[in-house]
C-alpha cells in the first residue's frame, strides 16, 4: 500500500463491476490529506462514521479525539464541538460498487433519511450521499467500467479526454 516517500500506490482498484474493496488500512504514514469534522453528539456520530460508513478507529484519546480511517488516505479525525447550524464540509470517498447498497441500508437504519442515492453520474460512477450526525455532507463514490461506446465516454471526450474507442 504504502512505499518510499516518492512512491504512491493508490488503494482504489480499477473500475469494475466485481471490483472488492481493500481491508481498512491499519498502517501509520504522513497523511496528505485529512478532515478535521467537529461534532456535538461524540459519541452518535463516532458510532455512525464506524458503522454506517465502515470506517475503523484507528485510535482515540477518550472525550477528545478520534482517529478514524477506511482505505489508505481515507482520514477523519472527529473533536467534539458545537451543535451545527446547517451542512459543514462536504467530503468524496472512493469506494466499490458493492458497497454502496450495504452502506446506504447502515446508515438509513442509524438516521433514517440521511441518503439519497445512489445515483449515475456522467463522469463514469455511481455515488451515494450521506448526511451525517454532525451534518458533513460525504459522497461514497464508486467508479464504473468505462464503456468506450457509451454516454460517459462521449460526454468526457467531448470534454477534452482521449477516451480510447
Amino acid at each position: 500500500m504504502i512505499g518510499t516517500m516518492n512512491e504512491f500506490v493508490s488503494p482504489v482498484p480499477m473500475p469494475a463491476l466485481d471490483a472488492q474493496a481493500p481491508e481498512p488500512y491499519r498502517g501509520i504514514y504522513g497523511m496528505p490529506m485529512f478532515l478535521n469534522v467537529q461534532t456535538h453528539d461524540f459519541d452518535a456520530s463516532r458510532e455512525f462514521w464506524l458503522r454506517g460508513l465502515g470506517f475503523i478507529d484507528l485510535f482515540s484519546i477518550p472525550g477528545q479525539m478520534t482517529h478514524l480511517r477506511r482505505w489508505a488516505f481515507q482520514d477523519v479525525l472527529l473533536f467534539p464541538g458545537a451543535e451545527p447550524s446547517g451542512t459543514s464540509a462536504g467530503v468524496s470517498f472512493a469506494c466499490v460498487l458493492s458497497q454502496l447498497d450495504e452502506i446506504a441500508k447502515r446508515c438509513e437504519e442509524l438516521v433514517p433519511g440521511c441518503t439519497s442515492g445512489p445515483r449515475e453520474m456522467p463522469w463514469n460512477s455511481r455515488e451515494l450521499t450521506v448526511i451525517t450526525p454532525e451534518n458533513t455532507r460525504v459522497v461514497m463514490t464508486a467508479a464504473l467500467p468505462m464503456d468506450p461506446n457509451g454516454q460517459s465516454a462521449a460526454w468526457l471526450r467531448e470534454g477534452g479526454f482521449d477516451i480510447p474507442g
